[in-house]
């Protein structure tokens, strides 16, 4: 699977994560424990978005991709440049994201 981070365009805070994976066909928003209410909320914008991609017949990665490469959101939120990696499967994407 891979994720990306998501920051706040007026700050700069981590907000959240978004990760897919095309072996599970499953894509999803994961927001900061630390980021409140707003990491809350921001998730509905990323999962419209990945909502639309898949009814647009994209893959969850080709999703992923995409959604990165667009940093000029309508959201609160913005992909951090250079923050898009792998993870060795979901339970240790979790784990990151729970920790930080």
């Amino acid at each position: 699977m891979r994720y990306f981070t998501v920051v706040d365009k007026q700050g700069g805070a981590v907000l959240g994560w978004v990760w897919a994976g095309d072996e599970d066909d499953a894509a999803a928003w994961e927001p900061r424990q630390a980021g409140g209410p707003r990491a809350a909320n921001e998730g509905g914008f990323w999962i419209r978005r990945l909502r639309d991609a898949k009814q647009r017949g994209l893959l969850p990665s080709q999703a992923l991709a995409e959604l990165y490469g667009n940093p000029e959101t309508a959201g609160k939120g913005r992909p951090l440049p250079g923050s898009l990696t792998d993870a060795p499967n979901a339970a240790a994407f979790h784990a990151l994201a729970q920790g930080d």
